[in-house]
């Protein structure tokens, strides 16, 4: 296999690339908008709720439960509910949750660094169209 080709699937593995495969899902809830955000501000710190819903600045408190919920479903995301009044809920990367986050945020770091390459890709490719 060439290096930095990705590793198939065998017959009865998983393989992303299948219709069919789980893993498909995982990496849909890892890798959407909010999940990767969610994530790579989770690798900073825990927050709670509201603190959360700051630094993921865009995020719609339904959007931001959604996701939290998937992700602690997934087990990335610890929720750990304090038994005080007022209620309080911090949330947390697990051991799982922070090699993903690690992962997507490596990929959010790289797309930030690319900007001016896909910016001139785009502008050639719309001259291209139009000429």
């Amino acid at each position: 296999m060439a290096e930095g080709t990705p590793a198939r699937g065998s017959a009865d593995g998983p393989n992303v690339n299948r219709v069919e495969c789980p893993s498909r899902l995982v990496l849909e809830h890892v890798t959407s908008r909010w999940g990767v955000l969610v994530l790579a501000a989770l690798l900073e710190r825990s927050y709670r709720f509201s603190e959360l819903r700051r630094e993921v600045s865009g995020v719609s408190e339904k959007m931001l439960a959604q996701t939290l919920q998937t992700l602690e479903r997934d087990g990335f995301v610890l929720r750990d509910a304090k038994p005080v009044i007022p209620p309080r809920v911090d949330y947390s990367l697990t051991d799982l949750g922070r090699e993903a986050a690690q992962q997507v945020w490596a990929l959010a770091r790289w797309a930030e660094g690319s900007l001016k390459d896909v910016f001139r890709a785009r502008d050639a490719y719309d001259e291209a169209r139009v000429g």
